[in-house]
């Protein structure tokens, strides 16, 4: 029998059942569509903090769980022997103006506040930096030793690994036992907006690509005009995204992916007339309030919720799992206010 039922093998439902099974319990995973399938199973992978100012629960919730992510991905490395293509390798950024350049030296202090010296946001100049660095008007860059990166369906299949090295169980159906957590994604919203007649949550689609580009080992992931730029470990180069709230097609790509691509080769020239390997557009969960919806399930009396990871899933997913499974396992809240169902309804 399980001590905990978990619905959804996306990045939230996958890593709480690592987290589960870490402190011992005996978990299983339905999804009928198979891990990663949704959103989890995209491309890019950029873990890359908020900008350090205006300090709230969820930009302090973020810190934390990027600075938790080296630890959990080798722990999860180590137990089931599959890279999730986790590395922290930091961010590059352009900086159009003396404006922008002010805004980025302030930050600058923020940082060294904030994030004290667990990282760093610097201001540096072009010349700093190799070949893999973004033209920038000023002269100057910001280089943050916060961001990571990591290949999402590689991380989904690290999960998978280690969850069945601990004897878990990962099936398309199963029957429903011990404590039970919904971390089904945009279906889980759409169930929730449904049945109180208003938007608690929303799909937003997302398209991204893979290119065959390799930037080097430990190459920083870039971010120039909206456009994220992270290079993987295995020599693919991920782009993306789009934020799209009307579509026909959740899964199609077209061209508004060709001009996110036009906006990278802009920023990168290098990446102009790289092969494109694949071209991937999913469904990503956003709760009305922004930030991830932890806690007791609205709908379901006794059970839980997971939901809500929009384009912040996998960097949020340490964090997460720790503290669904305090709430689950040991009965210990520690959920931020914002971060409640109840923010969205």
């Amino acid at each position: 029998m399980a001590d905990v039922t978990i619905y959804g093998a996306g990045i939230f439902g996958l890593a709480t059942a690592w987290a589960c099974c870490a402190r011992g319990a005996k978990v299983r995973v339905i999804d009928p569509h198979g891990p990663g399938a949704g959103a989890s199973g995209g491309l890019v992978g950029a873990l890359a903090p908020h900008v350090p100012e205006n300090w709230n629960d969820k930009k302090a919730f973020q810190l934390d769980s990027l600075l938790m992510a080296e630890a959990f991905w080798a722990g999860v490395e180590a137990a089931g022997g599959t890279s999730a293509g986790y590395g922290r390798t930091g961010r590059l950024q352009p900086i159009a103006d003396d404006r922008a350049l002010e805004l980025a030296r302030a930050r600058e202090i923020t940082a060294a506040d904030l994030w004290r010296d667990h990282a760093t946001w610097a201001v540096r100049p072009l010349g700093d930096f190799g070949p893999w660095a973004p033209p920038s008007p000023t002269g100057f860059l910001i280089h943050d030793s916060l961001s990571a990166r990591m290949h999402p369906r590689r991380a989904c299949a690290a999960l998978v690994a280690a969850l069945r090295a601990k004897g878990a169980e990962i099936v398309a159906e199963g029957p429903v036992e011990g404590l039970v957590l919904h971390a089904t994604g945009a279906a889980g919203l759409a169930e929730l907006s449904a049945h109180f007649g208003k938007v608690v949550g929303n799909a937003v689609k997302g398209q991204a690509a893979l290119l065959a580009y390799d930037a080097g080992p430990g190459a920083p992931q870039l971010f120039a005009d909206a456009v994220h730029i992270v290079p993987h470990a295995d020599g693919t180069l991920a782009i993306g995204s789009t934020s799209e709230r009307e579509f026909e097609d959740p899964t199609a790509t077209d061209a508004q992916l060709d001009a996110v691509l036009a906006r990278a080769v802009a920023a990168m020239p290098a990446l102009a007339d790289v092969p494109v390997l694949e071209r991937w557009a999913g469904l990503r969960p956003r709760s009305r309030s922004r930030a991830p919806m932890l806690g007791a399930h609205p709908l379901h009396p006794g059970r839980f919720i997971a939901n809500g990871g929009f384009k912040i899933g996998f960097g949020m997913a340490p964090k997460v799992a720790q503290v669904m499974a305090d709430l689950m396992l040991e009965g210990r809240d520690t959920i931020p206010e914002g971060f409640r169902p109840e923010a969205s309804l």
